[in-house]
């Protein structure tokens, strides 16, 4: 029969380990919450015309919105209450954001506002919200989760983010076309139903061959550290034109060493 110190030292143990799961789980939606600050930072120095610090803010957003689906998949933390609050920080960080970052640059020097740009600007956070409320109602738990129907919103953002950087003086008032083709396209992709391959395993805690993803992760981190700029457009783009460029590339990949290919799986 249990004694009373016994049953403290028992409620004491189960009141630890309640806490520890509550505090685990609230732990995504920390690192939600830092995307959506990052985001919220973006707009405002957008306002103050500091357009490549505005682009900084929206790259972390990439990356605490990654962070948190993997830390609540590795608690076991994903609910629909995570989900929702997810989707409402990435509207902030990736609707809102980019298009005050595309319309203050095209804005620049002019006296009024121009129809066109506020047209294409609020098109790129419809479109943004249209493919968070669709992505959060049609999660099919028999889909291939490899892949994302449409261009992801952190993706689409990513093209501003590294348009920015290389585009600066291009991307002025005055060169109106590359303005709203850079807002434009990623927009339309957003809300398609292209098919873009998902990077969630590389992060998945799951995964039995972490080798690989850790390589790939270092080598973008010295290329980002040797050249930014040229790095991000080709990730950028290259994500946003991989459903035409996969096709063209997959024959190449026989050419490929086994054993690359082994420690990339």
């Amino acid at each position: 029969m249990p004694t009373r110190r016994t049953a403290t030292v028992e409620f004491v143990r189960g009141s630890v380990r309640g806490s520890r799961r509550r505090a685990l789980a609230t732990l995504p939606s920390l690192f939600t919450l830092a995307n959506m600050g990052c985001g919220f930072g973006a707009i405002l120095v957008s306002i103050r015309g500091e357009h490549e610090l505005a682009a900084v803010l929206i790259g972390l957003s990439v990356l605490f919105d990654i962070v948190d689906g993997a830390v609540a998949r590795k608690v076991g933390a994903v609910t629909p209450f995570g989900l929702q609050f997810d989707s409402l920080a990435d509207l902030v960080s990736f609707g809102l954001a980019p298009s005050l970052i595309a319309f203050t640059l095209f804005s620049e020097g002019r006296e009024k506002w121009d129809v066109l740009a506020w047209v294409v600007c609020f098109l790129w956070v419809a479109c943004a919200a249209i493919r968070l409320a669709r992505f959060n109602v049609t999660i099919d738990p028999t889909a291939d989760k490899r892949y994302f129907t449409g261009l992801p919103s952190p993706g689409a953002a990513a093209v501003v983010l590294a348009s920015v950087f290389a585009f600066d003086d291009q991307m002025q008032g005055r060169d109106r076309l590359w303005v709203l083709l850079v807002m434009a396209v990623p927009a339309l992709l957003m809300v398609s139903n292209v098919r873009y391959r998902s990077f969630r395993s590389l992060v998945s805690p799951r995964s039995g061959k972490p080798y690989g993803p850790v390589a790939v992760a270092a080598v973008l981190v010295v290329a980002l550290a040797v050249a930014p700029v040229v790095t991000a457009i080709v990730l950028a783009y290259g994500y946003l034109f991989a459903p035409v460029l996969v096709p063209v590339l997959t024959p190449l990949a026989r050419f490929v060493p086994a054993s690359v290919k082994e420690a990339l799986s």
